[in-house]
């Protein structure tokens, strides 16, 4: 079973930190659907030091949602210290990660995220003073390296261990691929060993089989999942359920997903209010109806939608369209069946 310092989940699947999706309303649910480890969206350690009200809103933590890891980032060793002491104090968060795989300039500019890729030195150096501030156990979250030429993700993750992290997340991709091409496992494989601490694989897991084959590639001690989850948390339930019984579990009915829409539509209008959280649901909901029948009308029609129940109204009627069109190629089965 995966463990991380001295906590323990329950199963070997982990939602990844998804900037812009891993608030609170998306993680309950993940948590809901059997993750064993839900991680948040990340933060600026220079705002949390601020202290601002957006970003200590960030910081909340359901507790249903735990274990939970809380993602910080920076490129100052001072304010990421001062940030992780706020997370390790002043929330309950079960696990403090560091993000050293962001490949968005806004971050990287700054010399966080993905940058630290370059520099195993500097590496542990940011996660030893870390280490040495809090309680919490630490992680860190990185990509196999900068780009094709500079790709240190043994020497990185080696760095990570002696400075005291606790494990560590590898996405197979490098910073230079951002989420284009293939994720690299067989780097995967060799960090893991060559490191005692935990290691965590992520990158082009989209089913359950996927899961279980970067398990037997790579030997690593679980599997995150992030794209594969957005607007699909069924993914983390199909995961796990066929990690542990070798059972394939359906894929969810229209009804099934629609409901779950609305379930995270509202959990989010709890949080940000209808007038926010309703425009913020519009790219989820997409997520949502991907791969249903004639959802390309209903995706465009609820991108012009401003309210939560004008919302659910169109959500529903496509839903009972698509309920009365299975009816009728029921009934119209039957006929050909009889006449046969």
């Amino acid at each position: 079973m995966l463990k991380i310092g001295d906590i323990e989940m329950k199963n070997q699947v982990v939602l990844a930190p998804m900037a812009g999706v891993c608030n609170p309303a998306f993680r309950l649910i993940a948590k809901e659907f059997g993750a064993g480890l839900v991680c948040a969206e990340m933060v600026s350690g220079k705002a949390i030091v601020h202290g601002n009200k957006r970003t200590k809103e960030m910081l909340f933590v359901d507790e249903r949602e735990k274990p939970l890891s809380l993602q910080i980032f920076g490129g100052d060793r001072e304010s990421l210290v001062e940030a992780a002491k706020v997370v390790d104090r002043e929330t309950n968060a079960d696990i403090i990660d560091i993000n050293m795989g962001c490949p968005a300039p806004k971050v990287t500019k700054v010399d966080a995220g993905a940058r630290w890729l370059l520099d195993s030195n500097k590496i542990y150096e940011m996660v030893a003073a870390v280490v040495d501030a809090v309680g919490k156990p630490v992680t860190v979250k990185m990509r196999t390296g900068w780009d094709s030429e500079h790709i240190f993700a043994v020497e990185n993750a080696q760095a990570v261990e002696r400075a005291g992290g606790k494990g560590v997340s590898i996405h197979g991709r490098t910073r230079e691929q951002l989420y284009t091409g293939h994720a690299n496992w067989d780097i995967i494989r060799d960090v893991k060993q060559a490191v005692s601490i935990p290691v965590i694989g992520n990158g082009d897991i989209v089913t359950p089989e996927d899961a279980r084959r970067m398990l037997e590639l790579t030997g690593c001690d679980g599997v995150m999942i992030g794209r594969g989850a957005l607007g699909n948390p069924w993914m983390l339930y199909r995961t796990i359920q066929y990690l542990q019984t070798g059972e394939l579990v359906a894929d969810p009915s229209a009804d099934e997903k629609i409901k779950i829409a609305i379930l995270h539509m509202d959990r989010l209008i709890a949080m940000r209010g209808e007038h926010i959280a309703v425009r913020e649901m519009r790219k989820h909901l997409a997520w949502y109806l991907k791969g249903l029948k004639g959802s390309a009308r209903i995706k465009d029609e609820i991108m012009e939608e401003t309210r939560r129940d004008e919302m659910v109204k169109i959500l529903e009627d496509y839903v009972a369209s698509l309920n009365q069109q299975d009816e009728n190629d029921a009934g119209l089965s039957a006929v050909v069946a009889s006449i046969q």
